[in-house]
């Protein structure tokens, strides 16, 4: 057993820059994990960086100095972030207010038409079916409820800290994006010279993990635009609220899309019955989603990331279970580094001669 580890150890981790790759990916991996939550400030403020450097180097590629590119792209970035809180965030607020407030309307006239249910398709469902699926409605309405009244005291608990990141990540980003060059020559001062493979990954990564984020932020903001053009064209209520949940939907590919049309569907149900309101509602929103994933995507993400479908759903359950919402934004790029990693990481085992080889089996035996 032991030749049998000692020759994996060999052809995995013969090389020392193998070591170190595996070193900086684990200590990546342990700081977000144990310490995320602690350092979700810096963490935030240096993925924001991360997605503003972009347009800071195309700035500095039109001749524009560093520093004036920088307070350009900052002044952007709190532009955008004050009209948010100014602007989207009472409206969506004012609008979950609302919807709590007509859910117990709709959850009555959803009982009815269940209760009606029983008379029109009795070969399908039983009246003691629709009972039991009432049970499940009701506490699951009771649970929401009580959701929704802790969620409110934690945010009024958590105002103060939520005002001071409001604070102290915008002013961080200026000085990640301002003291870029100082700040990474500091950091690899504590890393080892000899870290190319390291290096080479990183820079094979980076070029697809920044266009994967860049890409899916504008398709986060282009979907929902469009969402909400749509359903304020057909007067639906909670517009912004449901264009906002069906711009984030993207985050999760194949199932985002599912789950959102839910809400759509309830809420124009409840709005407009059954009605050709209802059917282009449903039309509209069918649409938007086709054009997402057979026009939006391939044209900004191209072949960015190429990994199977099973893959994606597996990342995003594995890092959403691990940091929640971040995890699932994170998923695919984070599959992507591992994919990467893979494929770059040397292996020697090929270079064992025919006698070594043996040698070690004899041994094994």
């Amino acid at each position: 057993m032991i030749p049998v580890l000692r020759r994996w150890y060999e052809r995995h981790f013969s090389d020392p820059q193998v070591v170190i790759l595996a070193f900086l990916l684990l200590l990546g991996f342990a700081v977000v994990l144990f310490a995320g939550r602690l350092l979700a400030p810096l963490l935030a403020s240096i993925i924001i960086a991360y997605l503003l450097e972009g347009a800071v180097r195309r700035l500095q590629n039109w001749r524009i100095p560093r520093m004036a590119a920088v307070t350009l792209v900052f002044l952007l970035f709190m532009a955008v972030l004050v009209a948010t809180l100014l602007v989207v965030v009472p409206v969506m607020s004012q609008q979950i207010t609302q919807l709590v407030r007509e859910l117990p309307s709709m959850v009555v006239q959803g009982q009815n038409i269940l209760l009606q249910l029983p008379e029109r398709y009795p070969q399908f469902i039983t009246e003691e079916q629709v009972r039991e699926i009432m049970g499940a409605i009701r506490a699951e309405s009771i649970a929401l409820g009580q959701r929704v009244v802790n969620l409110t005291l934690a945010s009024a608990v958590h105002a103060v800290t939520i005002m001071v990141y409001l604070v102290i990540v915008p002013i961080m980003v200026f000085f990640l994006l301002k003291d870029k060059d100082a700040i990474l020559g500091w950091i690899t001062g504590f890393l080892p010279r000899d870290r190319g493979l390291a290096n080479e990954v990183w820079a094979e990564v980076n070029i697809k993990i920044a266009s994967y984020v860049r890409g899916k932020f504008v398709e986060i903001l282009i979907v929902w635009a469009a969402s909400y053009l749509t359903f304020i064209y057909f007067n639906l209520n909670y517009a912004l609220l449901l264009s906002f949940m069906v711009g984030l939907s993207v985050i999760i590919p194949y199932i985002g899309a599912a789950l959102v049309t839910i809400p759509v569907a309830v809420v124009a149900y409840f709005q407009f019955g059954v009605s050709s309101e209802f059917t282009y509602v449903l039309i509209a929103y069918a649409v938007i989603q086709f054009l997402d994933g057979n026009v939006l995507v391939p044209l900004l993400f191209s072949e960015v990331v190429n990994l199977h479908p099973v893959a994606i759903i597996t990342a995003v359950i594995l890092f959403g279970g691990l940091w929640g919402l971040w995890g699932v934004f994170f998923a695919i790029p984070l599959a992507t580094l591992i994919q990467a990693v893979i494929r770059s990481w040397p292996r020697h085992g090929n270079m064992l001669d025919h006698e070594e080889q043996a040698r070690y089996d004899n041994e094994a035996a």
